[in-house]
């Protein structure tokens, strides 16, 4: 990648940043379309955050992707937030228009997306969020304009209450679900999305009680790894979904907001796959 004077920078805000595969995928397409734009992650402390988007202005990078813990942070620095971001309360993607900045979210959209291409719908199914973040918002925005019903769990009970409420907005269809009620069963649902960060660490405890899983249902987790718990729903039956699908298609997306073009996913899927 030749870097000049004239290169556009986009990048990624977020702390810590380390770990990411955004950089690889992002400057695969770039390279690939002979585009000059070069990908960089910034760590981002949270107390600079502000700092961080008013230079995202003032050096007139094209823009950049926002991930933990800035996603929803970020919103009151910037100059316009589109529908759907606003609504989900997070921003993942922020785009510099003649030095205005306007966030949007292609979280959700990223993960319908990778349930699309292997062939999962959910459609008149039930579907149970594990957890009510970000995350969660994000893709729940898009799963219960979709499921026949939705049903959200945290460990912070208040926390999904108030999640279904704001998601009941939409459709009326989003519940409270109380895994840890001694009478709870996963046979009413169809479709199971862990939406929380446990399974990144190998000793992490597990998001559900997997002796209640059975082959009929389909196991997806937002974390692009193939996780513990993706495991064992492998080996009863279930068909899985890790998160590198979502990533993927968001960064698709992302891009095509960031340079008007469409980016070649191919490159992209396979500099993720061999930076994991």
């Amino acid at each position: 990648m030749k870097i000049s004077a004239k290169t556009r920078i986009v990048g990624l805000l977020g702390y810590p940043v380390e770990h990411s595969l955004s950089p690889a995928m992002h400057n695969a397409a770039f390279e690939r379309l002979k585009l000059d734009f070069c990908y960089i992650a910034f760590p981002v402390r949270p107390e600079l955050l502000k700092e961080a988007v008013k230079a995202v202005r003032a050096l007139d990078l094209a823009g950049v992707n926002v991930t933990v813990p800035h996603k929803e942070k970020v919103i009151p620095f910037l100059d316009e937030v589109d529908k759907e971001a606003f609504f989900i309360g997070a921003v993942n993607t922020i785009v510099n228009k003649n030095r205005k900045l306007i966030g949007y979210n292609t979280d959700g959209r990223g993960f319908m997306r990778s349930l699309s291409e292997k062939g999962i719908s959910v459609r008149n199914r039930n579907v149970l969020i594990v957890g009510a973040g970000g995350a969660s918002r994000a893709v729940g925005y898009y799963l219960c304009q979709k499921a026949a019903r939705l049903f959200l769990y945290d460990i912070d009970k208040k926390k999904a209450v108030k999640l279904s409420n704001v998601l009941n907005k939409i459709r009326n269809n989003v519940s409270f679900l109380n895994l840890q009620s001694s009478t709870f069963n996963l046979d009413e649902i169809d479709v199971i999305v862990n939406a929380t960060p446990l399974g990144l660490k190998k000793d992490d405890p597990l998001p559900i009680n997997v002796d209640l899983l059975k082959s009929e249902h389909i196991v997806c987790d937002l974390i692009y790894k193939k996780t513990k718990l993706l495991e064992i729903a492998s080996r009863k039956g279930c068909k899985t979904l890790n998160g590198l699908g979502m990533l993927l298609w968001q960064g698709v997306l992302a891009f095509e907001l960031w340079t008007g073009k469409r980016p070649p996913v191919d490159i992209m899927r396979k500099a993720l796959i061999s930076n994991i």
